[in-house]
């Protein structure tokens, strides 16, 4: 119908996509739960079949194990026997076998790289491979030399890995100091930096510093030399790729040497290589939104800096019966209409998230039991949407099914906003019952606060006293919905929901 760029939330390569479906799901039997596997990791049972000892296995050994009742798969450096767990994949079988045998870690990135796998499988574990122990060459720096007391310059950038050794634009870092603050200047080599590009923590003696630089990690991470405080400033000067952390002391003496370094210190890698990092969040506050969402709001650690860029998502992370359970998110903005509602604290502090709570499910009504002042571990920001997307756009078309509303929510307040091109916004929003449309009344204020923007509420199991559209995604909904503001507009379209809504809006916009 319209030869228009889409954009799918999740991205069909992210991993939220992949737990709203967008893998093949096989019915389980009765008893094949989640929560059933948890029971059977606290049962007791000898699930590797070696009697609790632990094994080096070689590629060799690895090999012969690759029958669905004697199943081994690697996992980055550690195999597990996962017979005991083909029932209870939600995947099936087959999905399983794909890596019997063999290194599933490509395998396992691609389709699972949010599981909390050494959790789920830690009494699968068969052991580590047996590898060949490598010998780099001499390549130690001497963090802390006397005679450099006031500059932090270290030699040219230090990694293994190819990308960073073979690409001479790598990102570099520098320090300095005076009496009572410390500077880290962070020479990214690229002008399209921003405050969403820099993530850092410091918190248990570590400090850290993950900048993304296109679709790769450069990260400090290093054990500081002396204490600071908690709060930190970060500022970015876009035009030359500069990032200039600045800590303040504790005390007012002069720092021989920044810190030592920890695990992947001064690494630039592909992100997708990088590993999931949490930090713990404190719920400060929830709100009923329709009768099975909530608004819940938790609050960064002070000595946190972190910005989730628009259409990209979390992952959450609780502890449940004595499993990590990891499910991922979208954060959203605190509200539509933000005159009509005060943030409880400045918004760089605090991630929003709108969460339908499933009564029968395993992690969102654990979710919902949490207290004020409970701590939620949160990820930094995954997911490959471009903010570039929106530049000098005419027509944004929206559709949404459910709570897939809601990475619509900040590219929604973005666009009118900051896009001064914008013509207009159309929103499609399908729910099934007036009493699950999300934020419907903000929605129809902003509607008539701002002529651009239309919203249409579809329903697919409305009440006798519905007036307004019915049905379920089809071309005959969406022919007028798709009509642009003038001809040869340019044109973005957004689609989420669950994978066959999403699939099947795609397919009609074909």
């Amino acid at each position: 119908m319209l030869n228009v760029p889409s954009q799918s939330f999740p991205t069909p390569s992210s991993q939220q996509r992949v737990t709203s479906g967008g893998r093949s799901k096989v019915p389980l039997k009765q008893g094949r739960s989640l929560m059933d596997w948890i029971r059977v990791t606290k049962s007791g049972k000898d699930l590797t079949g070696l009697k609790g000892r632990l094994s080096e296995v070689t590629e060799e050994e690895l090999k012969k194990h690759n029958k669905k009742d004697d199943c081994w798969i690697c996992i980055r450096g550690f195999v597990y026997n996962v017979s005991p767990y083909m029932e209870y994949h939600p995947g099936g079988e087959d999905e399983l076998m794909r890596a019997a045998g063999s290194d599933g870690t490509d395998l396992f990135d691609q389709v699972h790289r949010w599981v909390n796998y050494e959790s789920m499988l830690k009494e699968c574990l068969v052991g580590r491979m047996a590898v060949k122990p490598i010998v780099p060459k001499d390549h130690r720096i001497d963090y802390c030399e006397e005679k450099r007391v006031l500059n932090g310059m270290l030699p040219e950038i230090q990694v293994t890995d190819k990308l960073a050794t073979e690409n001479p634009s790598s990102p570099s870092y520098d320090w300095f100091q005076t009496d009572s603050l410390v500077t880290i200047v962070i020479y990214t080599k690229q002008k399209a930096i921003s405050l969403d590009s820099v993530i850092v923590d410091h918190q248990d003696g570590s400090f850290r510093a993950e900048t993304i630089v296109k679709d790769c990690s450069y990260l400090i991470h290093l054990g500081l030399s002396h204490e600071v405080q908690e709060d930190f400033s970060v500022r970015v000067v876009e035009n030359v790729g500069k990032v200039e952390i600045v800590l303040k002391k504790r005390e007012n003496t002069s720092w021989k040497c920044l810190g030592h370094p920890l695990e992947k210190h001064n690494s630039f890698i592909p992100k997708k290589d990088a590993g999931l990092y949490f930090r713990k969040c404190k719920l400060i506050s929830k709100e009923d939104i329709t009768h099975d969402t909530k608004l819940f709001c938790l609050m960064l650690p002070p000595s946190t800096h972190l910005q989730v860029p628009i259409g990209l998502h979390v992952y959450l992370k609780l502890t449940i019966t004595g499993t990590e359970i990891v499910k991922p998110y979208t954060p959203v903005s605190d509200s539509l209409l933000s005159k009509f509602k005060e943030p409880i604290l400045p918004n760089n502090k605090c991630i929003y998230f709108l969460i339908k709570i499933y009564p029968a499910g395993l992690f969102t009504p654990e979710f919902d039991h949490l207290q004020i002042g409970d701590l939620v571990s949160v990820s930094s920001p995954e997911g490959n949407f471009k903010i570039s997307k929106l530049q000098e756009l005419e027509d944004l078309f929206l559709l949404a099914a459910g709570t897939g509303f809601t990475p619509m929510v900040k590219i929604l307040n973005y666009a009118l906003t900051n896009i001064p091109s914008l013509r207009k916004v159309k929103l499609m929003f399908f729910n099934k019952t007036e009493d699950d449309i999300i934020w419907r009344s903000q929605l129809e204020k902003l509607a008539l606060k701002d002529e651009r923007f239309d919203a249409e509420f579809v329903l697919s199991a409305p009440n006798s006293e519905w007036n307004g559209k019915q049905g379920h995604i089809s071309p005959a909904l969406l022919s007028d919905f798709f009509k642009r503001s003038v001809e040869k507009s340019k044109v973005l379209l957004c689609i989420c929901g669950p994978t066959p809504f999403t699939e099947q809006g795609i397919m009609i916009k074909q």
